[in-house]
């Protein structure tokens, strides 16, 4: 038996960090939303007690390393699944780029994983799984628009963002999220921390324009001292006319957001001379609906 499901990027749209916590993760704020370029991730199962990781892309782990192997593991072990599983993940959204690539895999290894074994599951039972697998994971299982906290793993949702078109804009270069996180903790001064509130407060009354001004990420000026191209992509997007650039997660993606498709298709033929992987999209309600 398989069972299919679809892996969706995301964007973030106010990305806070309070501070390091005790046990060496980052106690976070965070607004994120789902767009419509994903991964597929396939789950098969095997009478061999064993799992097994097959991606479609290079410098993807196949192994424990991997966070869909890492889910697997973990459902077995709390409901005792003696049966194995194959994974198969098609990759369509580019790795290490800030767009919680592996962390939607994870979560889509979970949906997958409850419907193939029957297991029952609800969504609160995911989200314990996804909590101890990785930070983006808890988001990724139902996607949408939602506030993070904690260091990821509190999850509350917000409305849906008015329409718009997203332009993604992946450097050939990629990052490690933790040694961006430890540059972050290196700093000698107080980093520039976004107003999530206000980001929050913007989304609820529908208000584009506001969203676009309220872009914020205090990662973005540590990956930036590592990957030039960011700001002459940035710059760029600007000359362009997006209304609101910023870059995603730990980087080095940088989208661009305007509501106006004839702008829409001067950012991405404008963007495909400077990067290879340039990338039109819109958003999504949930996961689910990808």
């Amino acid at each position: 038996m398989r069972v299919l499901e679809k892996a969706p990027a995301k964007i973030n749209l106010s990305l806070d960090v309070l501070g390091r916590r005790e046990d060496g993760y980052h106690e976070v704020r965070m607004v994120m939303a789902t767009i419509d370029l994903a991964d597929r991730v396939e789950c098969e199962s095997l009478a061999e007690d064993e799992i097994i990781i097959r991606a479609s892309a290079p410098y993807v782990p196949e192994d424990d390393r991997n966070f869909a192997y890492q889910a697997a593991k973990l459902i077995k072990e709390k409901y005792s699944i003696r049966a194995g599983v194959r994974v198969s993940i098609d990759k369509r959204i580019p790795v290490a780029a800030g767009l919680a690539g592996g962390s939607s895999d994870a979560a889509a290894t979970i949906r997958a994983l409850n419907r193939l074994w029957k297991i029952g599951m609800t969504y609160e039972s995911m989200l314990d799984i996804a909590g101890k697998v990785g930070s983006d994971v808890a988001f990724c299982i139902k996607g949408g628009t939602a506030l993070a906290t904690g260091r990821g793993e509190k999850i509350s949702p917000l409305p849906p963002l008015p329409p718009c078109w997203i332009i993604l804009v992946k450097p050939d270069v990629s990052v490690s999220t933790a040694q961006i996180y430890r540059e972050w903790d290196d700093q000698p001064a107080p980093a520039l921390h976004p107003d999530v509130d206000a980001m929050i407060a913007a989304i609820a009354r529908g208000d584009f324009l506001a969203i676009c001004r309220l872009l914020g990420n205090t990662l973005e000026a540590v990956t930036m001292n590592k990957v030039a191209e960011i700001a002459r992509i940035k710059a760029h997007m600007n000359r362009i006319g997006a209304e609101g650039i910023l870059m995603s997660g730990s980087g080095p993606t940088v989208f661009g957001l305007t509501q106006r498709e004839s702008k829409m298709q001067r950012l991405l033929n404008g963007m495909k001379g400077y990067c290879p992987q340039v990338y039109a999209v819109r958003l999504c309600r949930s996961a689910e609906l990808v």
